[in-house]
């Protein structure tokens, strides 16, 4: 029996979110828990899952506000290093009329950022079902080996990898370098994530995604299964040879799409551990896109992503309109 079921590494930051106008006029930002990692295992926290994480934040008002958080939710953070050097990541974000969003990242040099190798804790991976990662984590040289270190620390020891590559343009300084992290990823996961344009990103906005995602698992053959998602489009599986597709929840009003990505990479896994990888069909695979969806569409409808992830009950209320 492993200690944890997923243990995740890589960016804890604050997502200051809008939140209104200043009686002079100015725009007001709520301060968010956040970071894809995290938010991934604040989703299956809630989900009764025993998680971890891996990461750094620095030793200020915000590292001690997302410290709290993780506890809060249950996330274990005996891996979570405070450093004095260093500030802790910032995030703001820009709500756009459809609920999509920009971000503008304070995080040069972000704590973050500064996870060496020698700070992660080998012992929490091997103790894991799953292991979970994205690319943000390789931005740096300083924690790209960090992310490498915990990536064959898994591989060596037979636990499942999940990757989701999480693309954010404007922090990689060669769009170049941002192609060669996802394609790193694909080369060691077993379970990938990725969404639409990330999977434009990397072929073409012609491409026909069917067609492209048996591709990449045609030539990345360590993917046992992958999850596109494509935003009110819904979200398509593949497994062994077989295709499913799911609607997305159309009832909700969105306000903020942060962390709905997230949210369904967390129920995709809490499926995964209940079924096991080597157990799924077409009936299951559709079961857990419909489940994954309701989940992604529960967190539009808020502010942030980590603190407001939906109960089960919650996620199976939305789930049933599809």
């Amino acid at each position: 029996m492993k200690k944890y079921d997923v243990t995740a590494l890589g960016e804890l930051l604050i997502d200051f979110t809008e939140n209104g106008i200043s009686a002079q006029g100015n725009p007001l930002f709520e301060a968010n828990p956040g970071g894809a990692p995290c938010n991934v295992l604040a989703m299956l926290a809630g989900l009764n899952k025993r998680t971890a994480f891996i990461g750094k934040i620095g030793k200020d008002m915000f590292g001690d506000m997302l410290r709290s958080a993780l506890d809060g939710i249950g996330i274990d953070t005996e891996n979570l290093i405070s450093d004095g050097g260093y500030n802790t990541t910032l995030a703001f974000v820009h709500t756009l009329a459809d609920g999509d969003r920009e971000f503008s990242f304070y995080r040069d040099f972000g704590a973050d950022m500064m996870l060496s190798a020698e700070e992660v804790n080998a012992d929490i991976i091997k103790n894991s079902r799953i292991f979970h990662f994205g690319t943000l984590s390789s931005t740096h040289p300083v924690c790209r080996e960090a992310t490498r270190y915990a990536v064959n620390t898994a591989a060596e020891n037979g636990v499942m990898i999940s990757f989701d590559p999480n693309l954010r343009e404007n922090l990689w300084k060669s769009l170049d370098n941002a192609r060669a992290e996802i394609i790193y990823g694909l080369s060691k996961c077993n379970i990938l994530k990725i969404s639409d344009n990330e999977l434009e990103f990397l072929c073409g906005k012609t491409a026909d995604y069917d067609i492209a995602m048996n591709d990449l698992m045609k030539t990345y053959k360590n993917i046992k299964i992958a999850f596109l998602t494509c935003g009110a489009d819904g979200s398509r599986a593949y497994y062994k040879g077989i295709t499913e597709k799911a609607d997305a929840v159309s009832s909700v009003k969105v306000i903020d799409t942060t962390g709905a990505g997230d949210t369904f990479t967390g129920c995709a896994l809490s499926r995964i551990l209940d079924y096991g990888i080597e157990n799924f069909n077409e009936k299951i695979l559709k079961e857990t896109l419909i489940f994954a969806n309701a989940g992604a569409a529960f967190v539009t409808e808020k502010k942030g992503a980590l603190k407001v992830m939906p109960t089960k009950d919650e996620i199976y209320a939305l789930a049933a309109e599809l």
